[in-house]
This record gives structure tokens, C-alpha cells and sequence, in this order.
């Protein structure tokens, strides 16, 4: 009986060497491994993985990382299951959209699982599983969408395919974290008429900048010639103001200049001698008059008398002393004092 037991103890000891460095395979190692971790009564679990154990072939409890101790023959580890966050590869598959066109879709799911126990038993194969949920999934959702949106709303596609997935992966202790599509092929036909399109909504969009460009050019130019209108014929009012001022103030400048030269000229005729003077200077005037004739034109209107000089300014002092009688000077009329009476003529 001991030597039994001795052998018995030899052969688990050799198979315990033969195992141990099983147990630090990594996680695609112990899922493609044909055996599970064998019994040793002392097994070390790495961190982030779950061992289920059997006893009886019962489930009986769940490793935690580090020693561990089972019973032999009645303890087995049954299930190896991996709590890092797996990705999963999901296959190109084909999809009818709402406007039915097929497409052909990949993508990536990221899951990790939570519960090993309900991994274990509440499914046969994980992974094939929530492989298979997303590929449905992802079809009946692409159904709800048109072509144009499929490409628009791929982000609510994804998390719509997550939450479909969660709800029914809860019982299988699996939580997907999120979904991503890789690839969206569409048939040839349809991915012309697309480029068509996209061309024809480019030529749109030049079309009608274009347009734009020349109705804002239009606006300008015309916006252009109203204001230069504006400030031409603002300038012409100006220039108009300015002249007829200067004009004004020109005709204020003669009849200030003509009316100094009156007084001057009634002052000086008021003197001793003064009508000598006028005389003088309307007997120059006749002159220089009568020397400017037939100089501008041919036609001639002449007295009867051209010749008699002193007849002329003795007329022409006779018709001034009739005036200077008739009207009192200006002086005088505002003073208020009598006019003083001129000489008679000589």
C-alpha cells in the first residue's frame, strides 16, 4: 500500500513538472491548447485570469490570482477564462440597407468578460457567440438605415450594435464595450452613381458661388457708382457754393470799391474847382470813347454834332447839376442836415 501511494506520489510529481510551465502560457495559447491545467494540488493562477474548478464535476468555485490549493482526483480545473479585454474580428458580411443595396461590411468588437462563472456555463463558446450577435445585430440595424445615412451615422450605429449587444450577452456574463466598422464595400454600380453624384453636388456648389461671387461683384459696382455719383455731385454743390460766395463776395467787393469811389468822387466835385475836374475827365472819357469806334463792329450810330467837344461836356455837366439838384447827397440825407447847393456850371 505505501509503495503504491509512493508511486502514485512519483507519477503526480512528474506530471506536476510536466504542467507547471503550462500554467504561464498566455491567454490564445490555453484557448487553441487541447488540455486544461491539471491538478497539482498547488496551482498559481496569473493575474487577469479566472480558473473554473469542478469538484465532483460540480462547479465548486472560481481561482483568484495567485497560490491556490486543490484536492486531487475530487478538484479539476474546468474552464480557463481570460478577464482582459479580448478583440474579436468580426468577418466581412453581406447587408441590405433601407433603399436595398447590398453591402459588405467588417468591424471590431471589444468585450471583456465579467463574470466567469456565467461565461462558463451560460454559453457553449463565448466568442462564437457574441460573433454571431453582431453580425446580426449589425444587419438588422443597417436595415433601419439608407445608404446616405449608413455613411453619416456610423457613430450611432456603433453604439446602437453595443447596446443591442449588451442586452442580450448579459446572461453570458460578457459586457461589449464598444463596436467599430472597419470597412464598408458597396457593389461597383452604385459606388459610380455615388461619384456621379458627389461630381454633380461639387458643380452645384462652384455653380452657385460662382452666381453669388457675380451678384456680390454686381453689388459692389453698382454700390461703387452710387457713391462716387454721390460724392461727384456733392463735390459739384460744393463747387457751386464756393463760386457763387466768391461771386457774391465779388459784387460786394465792386459795389464797396464803386461806392467809395462815388463818395470820393462827390466829395472831390464839392470842392473849389470841381466841376473843372468833372468836366476834364468827361471830355477824357469822349475821347477815349470816340477813339475806340468802328473797332468791334462796322455799324455806327453817331451825334449830329461828333466833332463839337465842349458842346458834349457842357451838355453832360448841364444833365449833372439837374441831378445834383433833384437829390439831396447821402451825407445829408442821413445827418439830416440841408444839401449844400452845388455852382452853377461854367
Amino acid at each position: 500500500m505505501l509503495g503504491t501511494l509512493c508511486r502514485t506520489g512519483g507519477a503526480v510529481f512528474k506530471n506536476s513538472q510536466q504542467s507547471l510551465p503550462r500554467l504561464w502560457v498566455t491567454l490564445s495559447q490555453q484557448r487553441c491548447a487541447s488540455r486544461l491545467p491539471m491538478n497539482t494540488v498547488v496551482l498559481f493562477v496569473p493575474q487577469q485570469e479566472a480558473w473554473v474548478v469542478q469538484r465532483m464535476g460540480r462547479f465548486h468555485r472560481v481561482l483568484e490570482p495567485g497560490l491556490n490549493f486543490l484536492i486531487p482526483v475530487l478538484d479539476k480545473v474546468r474552464y480557463v477564462q481570460s478577464l482582459k479585454e479580448i478583440v474579436i474580428d468580426i468577418p466581412e458580411q453581406s447587408a441590405v440597407s433601407l433603399d436595398n443595396v447590398t453591402l459588405q461590411i467588417d468591424g471590431v468588437l471589444y468585450l471583456r468578460i465579467l463574470d466567469p462563472l456565467k461565461a462558463s456555463y451560460g454559453v457553449e463558446d463565448p466568442e462564437y457567440a457574441v460573433t454571431q450577435l453582431a453580425q446580426t445585430t449589425m444587419r438588422s440595424e443597417l436595415g433601419k438605415l439608407t445608404l446616405d445615412k449608413v455613411f453619416r451615422e456610423r457613430e450611432s450605429l456603433n453604439s446602437n450594435i453595443v447596446r443591442s449587444i449588451n442586452q442580450a450577452s448579459d446572461d453570458w456574463g460578457i459586457r461589449c464595450l464598444r463596436y467599430e466598422i472597419k470597412d464598408i464595400q458597396v457593389p461597383p454600380r452604385i459606388k459610380d452613381s455615388m461619384q456621379m453624384q458627389v461630381e454633380a453636388e461639387r458643380k452645384k456648389r462652384a455653380t452657385v458661388l460662382e452666381s453669388e461671387g457675380m451678384r456680390e461683384s454686381g453689388i459692389n459696382v453698382a454700390e461703387g457708382r452710387k457713391q462716387a455719383q454721390i460724392l461727384a455731385s456733392e463735390g459739384e454743390k460744393a463747387e457751386r457754393i464756393n463760386k457763387a460766395a466768391g461771386e457774391a463776395q465779388a459784387v460786394l467787393a465792386k459795389a464797396e470799391a464803386k461806392s467809395k469811389a462815388i463818395r470820393l468822387l462827390s466829395g472831390a466835385l464839392a470842392e473849389q474847382n470841381g466841376n473843372a475836374a468833372a468836366s476834364l475827365s468827361v471830355a477824357e472819357q469822349y475821347v477815349a470813347a470816340f477813339s475806340n469806334l468802328a473797332k468791334k463792329s462796322n455799324t455806327l450810330l453817331l451825334p449830329s454834332n461828333a466833332g463839337n467837344i465842349s458842346g458834349m461836356v457842357t451838355q453832360a455837366m448841364t444833365i449833372y447839376s439837374k441831378l445834383a439838384k433833384q437829390s439831396p447827397p447821402a451825407e445829408s440825407m442821413k445827418t439830416g442836415e440841408p444839401p449844400v447847393q452845388s455852382p452853377p456850371a461854367q
